[in-house]
This record gives structure tokens, sequence and C-alpha cells, in this order.
């Protein structure tokens, strides 16, 4: 299928961006809003999908125990980290949640190219050692000196992952695509990564910077950068602060840590059946959603997407509500200055809205303690939104944040 060729079931993916021009494409007559299939069940945050089957719901049960799992040195942990639990970070709303908590990343420009400075231990920052084994002492690592460059990031909440994960990657192509034909100042790009369960290219989507396409990547990738515990699919252990000769010190676990990747498809299956949240609609959110629509905020926190044909029941064809479009975005001085899987410095993914009651400090740094600061916080491809909403009346400000507040 043509990526420039829009099939019905994508048109329902662009319904409120086609049929809400005001603000860029006056004169354009709104598109036909095809009929959308009813919401699937929810669950509460932090439970199990309601559709799953007998099957899925004991993989799910399976994976919650090894996201609660404490970990020590014997079973990999360190020997740098920043956490001994999945469930020490993801917490708020319910077990999966995300949290205020910041990891650090650094780096520096060298010639006009960023550098991750891997010699010191780059581009992340684990803050926590395993303490005193035999003559090594490992302790956390810091922002070397060197550094030009340093930037925080939020954790990010898990609700519906599944969802986002059973999108084929030709919908985020065709996203693009009409963002690029519709507003092209505004036009979002799709990250091509390389996914390294499947050993294929893919379009990613998880993470601030799309860095990693599949939720078996991503829990692999987590489990190695975030507690320094080694897979097979995931070998290569941290060196700390760069050191990679405290590697071979005496006592440290054989690597990898874990002997087959089964734990780390445990978490695959355990984010992927999470239930997603669930929007709290009503009378009164109604105005702020149109505003949402109106100001441009949905071209690029696309409130519906779709997921391709699946075996599963959960997973087939589901309508759902995340509010992105899950492309890399141009956000000027909101982009936290690192180069990170093929997404520049300036480059960040358009942070899904499901979910955003329980948040309590927005954007990627967690800068904004409120939602009109995160708005107007806005820059680069987002400028022009964020300059629609501090142009508002209060009383329409207000309608728009009670309309987040219901998220």
């Amino acid at each position: 299928m043509s990526r420039k060729l829009l099939t019905v079931s994508c048109c329902a993916l662009f319904v409120v961006c086609l049929t809400v021009q005001s603000h860029g494409q006056a004169g354009r007559p709104p598109a036909p809003q095809p009929p959308q299939p009813p919401p699937p069940p929810l669950g509460r945050l932090g439970t199990p999908l309601p559709t799953l089957n007998k099957a899925e719901l004991a993989r799910f049960n399976a994976g919650l125990s090894v996201f609660n799992e404490v970990h020590d040195v014997a079973a990999g942990l360190g020997p740098v980290f920043n956490d001994n639990a999945c469930a020490a970070c993801h917490t708020d709303g319910g077990i999966g949640g995300g949290s205020p908590r910041l990891v650090t990343r650094f780096g520096r420009v060298v010639d006009g190219q960023f550098d991750a400075m891997t010699e010191f231990g780059g581009s992340l920052i684990q803050v926590k050692g395993i303490g005193k084994l035999g003559t090594t002492t490992f302790v956390g690592e810091v922002v070397p000196k060197q550094a030009t460059i340093v930037a925080q990031r939020r954790t990010t909440p898990l609700f519906g992952l599944g969802f986002v994960d059973n999108i084929p990657d030709t919908i985020f192509h065709q996203i693009a695509d009409h963002q690029m034909l519709v507003n092209p100042t505004i036009a979002g790009r799709v990250n091509v990564v390389f996914d390294t369960v499947s050993g294929q290219q893919r379009v990613g989507r998880f993470g601030w910077k799309c860095q990693q396409a599949t939720l078996h990547s991503f829990a692999g990738d987590a489990y190695l950068n975030e507690m320094g515990i080694t897979t097979p699919l995931f070998p290569a252990e941290n060196c700390p602060q760069g050191n990679c000769a405290l590697l071979n010190t005496r006592g440290l676990p054989p690597e990898p840590n874990e002997p087959d990747n089964n734990d780390l498809f445990a978490l695959a299956d355990f984010m992927a059946f999470l239930a997603p949240p669930q929007a709290r609609p009503n009378q009164q959110t109604a105005a702020g959603a149109t505003i949402f629509a109106q100001i441009g905020c949905a071209d690029c926190h696309l409130p519906i997407l779709q997921t391709g044909p699946n075996t599963s029941a959960a997973f087939n064809q589901v309508v759902f509500t995340p509010y992105s479009d899950f492309l890399l975005h141009d956000m000027g001085t909101l982009g936290d200055g690192i180069v990170q899987s093929g997404a520049g410095a300036r480059e960040m993914r358009t942070a899904p809205l499901w979910g955003l009651s329980q948040v309590t400090r927005y954007l990627h740094d967690g800068r904004a303690t409120n939602l009109p600061d995160a708005i107007t916080a806005h820059d680069g491809q987002g400028r022009a939104a964020a300059k629609r909403f501090s142009g508002l009346a209060k009383p329409q400000r207000d309608q728009l944040v009670l309309f987040l507040n219901s998220l």
C-alpha cells in the first residue's frame, strides 16, 4: 500500500487533524469522519487488560513478578545502576506508572558533532554502585567536568504500551506523510532504528527519542542500563565511569548475568498486557477538547490510533487514545541536546498525554510544575501552538487545562 494513499482505517487515525485546521488551513473543507469502533474495555491503572485470555493473564502475572523483583549483586545488579527493581521507579498511579524521578545524560560537541563521551561512561549516568567487592569499591557515576551538555529525563509510564507495540510501522510513515502534506511546519519524522531482538530495521516508538522499536528491546535496554543486568541479547556490561578494567574485578557474576532472555521477555509481557489509562470526559471537558484541536495541539498529540491485525483479541485492530503521533519533532530549545539512536539534539518524541492526570511534573525533564507552564515552554515545531494557547482568554485556557487533567 502506498504511503500516500490513506485507507479508511488510516483516516480514522487523523480524524481530528483532518477536521480541525482553523489555525493554519483556513478554507480547507473538512474531511468526512469515518465511524469509530467502540473503545476496548479498560482496566484500572496497574492492572492487566480485561480482554486477556487465560494464557495471556498468566504471562502478565509472570512479568509482574519479574517487574517487582529486587535484584542483588549475585543476580547481576550493577556494578553501577540506577535502582534495583523496575517497580522502584514506575510508581505513579499504580505499578508501571511514571514518576518524577530523573535520569541524567551528558555529552559534548566536538568539531560540530555530538560526543556521547563513552570513555567517561556516557551518555547515561548510573548514580549508584554496588560498593566494596574485593579490593574494588564501586560507586555511582558523576557528570565529568569535560561535559558541556547535561540533560535530565523523567521516568515515563508504561500503561497501554502493548497497543503502541502493535501499531504497524507503515502507519507511522503514513502519519508523517500526512503531516507533511497538511502542515509541513509541524511535520514530524519517523525514526528507524535497529531492533536488537528481531535483528531488523524498525520504526522507533519508545523512549524520549523514539530510540526503541519494540517492547522486548525497550525491556532489555532498561534491564541493562538502569539495573546493570546483562542478557544474551544485551550482553555488554556498562563500564563504570568508562573504566572497563573494573569489569575484571573478582567476585562479579559471570556475563551475561541472565543465562537466557526469559526475564526480558517476561518484562515485555508485563508492559504489553498492562491496561492503558482511562480518560474521564464529561460535559465540562468537551469545550477544552475542542480548543485542544483548534489551536493545533492535536496535530502532533494525535488523539486516536489503531493497532493492526493480531492473532490476540486483546490487540486485534483496537482503537485507543494515546494523544501522540510517536514521531520525532524539532522542539528547538526544548530539545535536550542529546543525540541518540538517530534522533538529533533538538528532536524529541511527542509525549503521549493519556494518563496525564497522574503526572505531577511535566516535560521530559520535569521542569514544569503545572500544565500552562508546560504548554508555553513548547518551542520549535510546538511554538505556534504554544503562542495560540497564550493568546486565549483565561476561561478558554482553563477549559483546556481541565480537559488535559481528565486524560
